[in-house]
């Protein structure tokens, strides 16, 4: 099938201001607490009696992603996803972002058109308001800075200090996905530098592919916890790995946990990808991050209420801090859970 071609714009033909009216001329707002968007010195959101959340994610070139493989229409969805999922995370719905670019002479428009394609069908697939952001040139490739703002009642929001002893902890969907798909994409680059000549070998892998390309936020979570009248005792999304999150729980509510290796939910595509790299799924699931599932904690007066949910898998449980913080292996043995997630920072 033949896609008709695309003329090539430069940004330097529009300029700042003729970029910043191409990529927000088609933007609507749909929430009633988004009162100004795009076009002023600032937005202006009417914070009503809700508590509001703020968080900010930073995407930088050669370090959160390599533009060789990552569609830049799938990078834009990813980027307001991440955000999204953080706010999920504190048990919270996100209504606006801003989005701020810095870009090089390397970008077209029609490059940063594919990027705000993908940023704008997040926003329309989670119902969340695109009402500001900053451009900029870069010197070295692409930056995406975004910030999210999100609302909830008081008495709903979920912190990571919250878990107690005996509560059970609880993670959506499945782990280690987005890190597995990262590696065969990793190869499958390593191989065409070596012979461009070669088709990589993505065939089968759609699942783990997607996962890491063009990740998911719980949003279904939260509506069910909202409908099932459940608030977890503490919360957080899986970015940097299971190990480093269920730490971050542990470390601020000042217990400790038991997790159970064979409890841990792994897709089957990413059981066989993880055999042909001769590792354990389980070191994915642990240390490999970027899954954007909930990891949380509940009562166990909420066992039955979420027991039967599909999207839910239940891995162990809260401990006093004395008895640590431990994965007891399919062979029962105890093992330290250690924080080995992404590192940015680390060299």
């Amino acid at each position: 099938m033949n896609e008709e071609k695309k003329e090539v714009k430069l940004i330097s033909e529009l300029g700042e201001f003729g970029l910043i009216r191409r990529i927000t001329g088609d933007i609507e707002l749909n929430n009633e607490s988004s009162v100004l968007g795009v076009g002023d010195d600032a937005a202006v959101i009417d914070c009503s009696q809700k508590q509001i959340v703020i968080t900010s994610d930073l995407l930088t070139e050669g370090v959160h992603f390599d533009l060789t493989y990552t569609p830049l229409k799938h990078l834009g969805y990813k980027a307001a996803i991440v955000n999204f999922s953080d706010v999920y995370a504190m048990n919270a719905i996100p209504k606006q972002i801003t989005v701020s670019i810095a870009i090089s002479g390397k970008f077209s428009v029609n490059a940063i058109d594919e990027l705000y394609k993908g940023i704008k069908l997040a926003c329309k697939e989670y119902n969340v308001d695109l009402v500001g952001g900053d451009t900029s040139t870069s010197l070295t490739g692409l930056t995406i800075a975004i910030t999210a703002i999100g609302e909830a009642d008081k008495d709903k929001l979920t912190y990571r200090n919250g878990a107690k002893v005996n509560d059970l902890i609880c993670v959506t969907g499945d782990l280690g996905s987005a890190y597995l798909g990262l590696l065969l994409l990793e190869r499958e680059k390593k191989v065409f530098e070596v012979n461009p000549k070669m088709q990589p070998q993505l065939k089968g892998y759609d699942y783990i592919l997607e996962r890491h390309l063009k990740p998911e936020a719980r949003k279904e979570i939260i509506e069910f916890f909202d409908k099932e009248n459940i608030k977890p005792t503490a919360m957080i999304d899986i970015s940097d790995g299971l190990s480093s999150e269920i730490l971050h729980i542990c470390q601020q509510s000042e217990v400790g946990c038991r997790l159970f290796e064979e409890k841990i939910p792994i897709d089957i595509v990413a059981g066989n990808m993880a055999e042909e790299f001769h590792m354990v799924s389980t070191t994915a699931a642990l240390n490999g991050g970027e899954d954007y599932e909930l990891l949380f904690t509940v009562s166990l007066n909420d066992y039955d209420k979420i027991k039967s949910n599909p999207l839910i898998s239940i891995i162990g449980h809260i401990t006093s801090k004395e008895e640590g913080r431990l994965l007891i292996t399919e062979g029962e043995q105890e093992v330290e859970l250690k924080a080995q997630g992404w590192n940015t920072m680390k060299k």
